[in-house]
């Protein structure tokens, strides 16, 4: 689940980039329930911050049951 909210966060932040991206940290993650087969999953994440080429993002997935999971992140943007 961290990694759909990173990978939707990278498309947002890369647009203009060619290179790709990487998860730099991740700075907090709370799992509230686990997804389970037949789960509709529903991501979100918006740029809190960004500072030369690291963005800190914070996400959420959620699914019919409530949320699953709160996330604060740190994408890089470009090689390492």
């Amino acid at each position: 689940m961290i990694e759909s909210v990173a990978q939707l966060a990278g498309i947002v932040v890369a647009q203009a980039e060619v290179e790709g991206g990487f998860i730099a940290a991740i700075d907090h993650a709370e799992f509230s329930a686990p997804a389970v087969a037949g789960d509709i999953l529903t991501i979100s994440a918006k740029v809190i911050k960004s500072f030369g080429r690291l963005f800190i993002i914070e996400g959420n997935v959620t699914s019919g049951a409530g949320q699953l999971l709160s996330v604060q992140l740190t994408l890089g943007v470009g090689k390492l």
